[in-house]
């Protein structure tokens, strides 16, 4: 916010441009590049350590895990990427937050199978994210 003289002479607060984001925008930044590194230390544990990953039998979405590994790996990087767009605030940067944090919530859920505990945290992360970005920021009229 910049100022400005009205004709009573006194300052007013006049709404300015951020060139950066700020309040829940910066929080949604923070844990998609935090749900995003996990994605990738997730996909990279699925795709060297077959042996780490619990597979169960008679699960409709079964699949290799070296093939979750690789989905979880590339879905990883595009959160990261999606988190560090959102330092800037713009709105492109907020939307593609809210589609990759729902496809980090759908590749997590399919993930529940192999490690329950963690696909949980990180489908709350990305509940968090959603949350943070739809919530938006309001401006105040003076």
């Amino acid at each position: 916010m910049t100022s400005s003289a009205t004709e009573t002479g006194r300052t007013a607060q006049v709404p300015g441009h951020r060139p950066f984001a700020t309040g829940w925008t910066i929080f949604a930044a923070i844990m998609l590049i935090a749900g995003g590194t996990m994605a990738i230390f997730q996909g990279i544990a699925g795709i060297t350590k077959d042996s780490l990953i619990v597979v169960t039998r008679h699960y409709v979405y079964s699949m290799n895990t070296t093939g979750w590994g690789v989905i979880h790996l590339i879905l990883g990087i595009v959160v990261l990427l999606a988190g560090v767009a959102l330092f800037s605030g713009a709105t492109w940067a907020r939307v593609a937050g809210v589609i990759v944090a729902a496809l980090g919530m759908i590749a997590n859920f399919l993930w529940l199978p192999y490690y329950p505990f963690w696909a949980i945290v990180l489908i709350a992360i990305d509940a968090f994210v959603i949350w943070a970005l739809c919530v938006g920021t309001t401006r105040k009229e003076v």
